[in-house]
């Protein structure tokens, strides 16, 4: 094979194993509700709020398995009242976090494949532009994070979002009262903590093995 079509080849299977961790640290840290649940706490929500904590645990997990499930399309809160908008916006968010999981299962088969033939050729030269393209979509963030977690914050909706959906009035929607600005850098942090485990696994396994040949 020319070189050339050999590198692009080990580049999308490092993309492509990078799109899977990617995938996977936003998906279990949408799933970890131990977060959230230490946040109740620790953010003292339910008084802020004014809600009551079996209330804010009960909408919290509606919402989180709205999210998660593909096959669920309609958003109707338990006990807390919502406006248009905010249906509208956690029908947004959700085609966001479907096309993660249509994202996680491709990159999942594409990275199995690849893997399993560079293991097989006892190649893992791979191993190096995954921990690198991983190392950059960490560092960026928590840099802008470090900067201004705010801005970052309302930059990321304005990217992500067409509509200004996202801007929540509490007395029609309050369940921005129970979502707290800082719970969402909490998830954050979760998300580029899991990326890092990942890098050094993959950086300790590149040296273990790359440097035995």
């Amino acid at each position: 094979m020319p070189f050339t079509n050999y590198r692009f080849i080990q580049w999308g299977l490092a993309i492509s194993v990078a799109v899977f961790i990617i995938c996977f640290a936003i998906t279990v840290t949408l799933a970890f509700t131990p977060l959230y649940y230490f946040d109740i706490r620790y953010l003292n929500i339910a008084e802020q709020a004014g809600i009551s904590n079996a209330h804010i645990v009960e909408n919290y997990n509606y919402t989180i398995l709205y999210l998660l499930n593909p096959f669920s399309n309609v958003f109707d809160l338990p006990s807390l009242p919502y406006s248009t908008g905010g249906r509208i916006h956690f029908q947004d968010v959700k085609r966001i976090f479907t096309v993660i999981e249509v994202l996680f299962v491709l990159s999942a088969v594409i990275s199995v494949i690849g893997i399993k033939k560079n293991m097989n050729d006892r190649n893992y030269s791979f191993l190096k532009p995954v921990a690198i393209v991983l190392t950059l979509f960490t560092v960026v963030p928590l840099l802008m994070f470090a900067i201004d977690f705010n801005r970052t914050f309302i930059m990321f909706h304005k990217l992500f979002f067409r509509n200004n959906y996202w801007i929540f009035d509490p007395d029609t929607d309050p369940i921005i009262n129970i979502l707290p600005e800082t719970f969402f850098l909490h998830a954050a942090l979760l998300i580029l903590g899991i990326i890092a485990i990942c890098i050094t696994a993959i950086v300790v396994i590149y040296r273990k093995y790359a440097a035995d040949k």
